[in-house]
């Protein structure tokens, strides 16, 4: 095998552990160990009653479709976000793709952080950052909680939380199984694993764990071993509604959420990495899905993110806030309704 075609395997190998995956499995779990339930089967979590993400061979006919479009190999950014060391009223600042910084209630979240260059398990290959992250790490405030939706790996980067953890000792909640992820780099890290319908207690808020349509991996035998969720954050703000990544399913994650919890005050969904629609719709969501998850919720205001910071999938860095600008007006949204942050955009319900 020549150079070239080894770090096209590598970074197939790279990519399949953040897109697609592979049918291939062990039948011992090694993350997780409990009983089963209606969405795991004793050695894998599943959606119940949805539709498989695709893997193998369809990840192969996806990669070699010739449908990839080019995305700049950089993409400045004048000016990052300094933020306040606390905040009362909501306030998200996007540091890029699924990692934002929520500040309510006096209280620092992060979002799936990721600091590294590339979202991969290799330093060489894999997608890599096209904008630099919106905000230095160095001039974060004291971060006290820390979300982390799934396991892969432009959402979960044992880089960054490692450092994370050195400075700042969060509580990481996270659901089944991604414990064991973290336990060898980072073991004195304070972690809460919870399973779907599970809350945690933190502070004055409640963070609620939901179902949404997806699946997770770091390799390739470990598929669907530990859980992903969605977040519902009940406190002083109101209720915030965190999706890293979701297939919209007939609209089932978010009529569930709206059935259990009422009113959604402010959503945060993902509009990226959704092309092509055969090979993506199980797994991502597309802007014009988000904008119905929008309407189902009935959420005063919601913020977009997981685009224009890795690349993917087939659809141009561009493309996500086009097609969400278009959805919005074919469904009679107002635009500020839901806007697609960019790294470094500060956003505050205050100030719409």
């Amino acid at each position: 095998m020549n150079r070239r075609s080894l770090i096209k395997g590598t970074a197939l190998l790279a990519a399949s552990a953040v897109i697609g995956g592979t049918a291939m499995t062990s039948r011992k779990n090694k993350y997780y160990s409990g009983p089963v339930s209606d969405h795991f089967d004793g050695t894998r979590f599943f959606n119940p009653g949805g539709e498989a993400p695709r893997g193998g061979l369809d990840l192969l006919k996806w990669q070699l479709n010739g449908n990839r479009q080019k995305w700049p190999a950089s993409v400045d950014l004048p000016a990052k976000a300094r933020p306040e060391a606390r905040k009362t009223d909501l306030t998200i600042t996007m540091v890029g793709h699924a990692t934002m910084l929520i500040q309510t209630a006096g209280m620092n979240i992060l979002t799936d952080p990721v600091w590294s260059d590339r979202a991969s398990p290799l330093a060489f290959a894999g997608p890599k950052r096209v904008i630099a992250p919106g905000i230095d790490f160095a001039h974060l405030p004291k971060i006290d909680l820390v979300l982390l939706s799934h396991n892969h790996y432009d959402h979960l980067d044992l880089t960054t939380l490692k450092s994370l953890n050195d400075a700042h000792s969060p509580l990481i909640v996270t659901p089944l199984g991604n414990d064991a992820i973290l336990a060898d780099d980072l073991p004195s890290a304070r972690i809460e694993i919870r399973d779907w319908d599970e809350a945690v207690r933190f502070g004055d808020m409640t963070i609620h764990f939901e179902p949404c349509h997806h699946w997770s991996a770091r390799g390739m035998g470990d598929r669907s071993m530990a859980l992903w969720a969605a977040f519902v954050l009940d406190g002083p703000a109101g209720k915030i509604f965190h999706i890293g990544d979701t297939g919209f399913d007939g609209g089932r994650p978010y009529g569930r959420v709206r059935e259990k919890h009422g009113k959604i005050d402010t959503a945060i969904l993902p509009i990226g990495a959704y092309e092509p629609r055969w090979f993506m719709k199980a797994q991502h969501q597309n802007p014009e899905e988000a904008v119905a998850g929008l309407e189902i919720l009935g959420a005063d205001h919601a913020v977009g993110h997981h685009w224009g910071t890795f690349q993917l999938t087939d659809e141009a860095r561009d493309d996500p806030p086009a097609a969400l600008a278009k959805a919005l007006k074919a469904k009679g949204v107002a635009a500020e309704r839901f806007v697609p942050l960019a790294p470094a955009q500060v956003w505050s319900p205050a100030e719409v």
